[in-house]
C-alpha cells in the first residue's frame, strides 16, 4: 500500500524534480518539470482545502445554514441541562 504524501515526501519529490529539471537530457528535464508542476498544484490544493475549512468553521460560528444541525444539537443539550437544574 502506498503511504500518503507528507511534507517529507514532498520535499524529496521537490529535490528529484529540481535535479531532473537540470539534467542535460530533454526527457529527464521534462519529467523534472512535470514533478515540479504537480507538487506546486498539490501545494495550491492544500491551501484551497485549508481556506475552505476555515470558511466552513466561520460559517458555523456565524449561524449559517451549514451549522444548522450543530445549532439544534447545542440548543437541545442546553434545554436538557436547563430542565435538570
Amino acid at each position: 500500500m502506498v503511504e500518503r504524501l507528507d511534507e517529507e515526501r514532498l520535499e524529496i519529490l521537490r529535490g528529484w524534480g529540481a535535479g531532473l529539471a537540470s539534467d542535460d537530457r530533454e526527457e529527464l528535464r521534462a519529467a523534472g518539470k512535470a514533478i515540479t508542476v504537480l507538487i506546486e498544484e498539490i501545494d495550491r490544493l492544500e491551501i484551497d482545502l485549508w481556506n475552505a475549512r476555515v470558511e466552513q468553521r466561520q460559517s458555523a460560528w456565524q449561524g449559517a445554514p451549514a451549522s444548522h444541525g450543530i445549532n439544534e444539537a447545542l440548543q437541545g443539550r442546553l434545554a436538557t441541562f436547563d430542565a435538570q437544574t
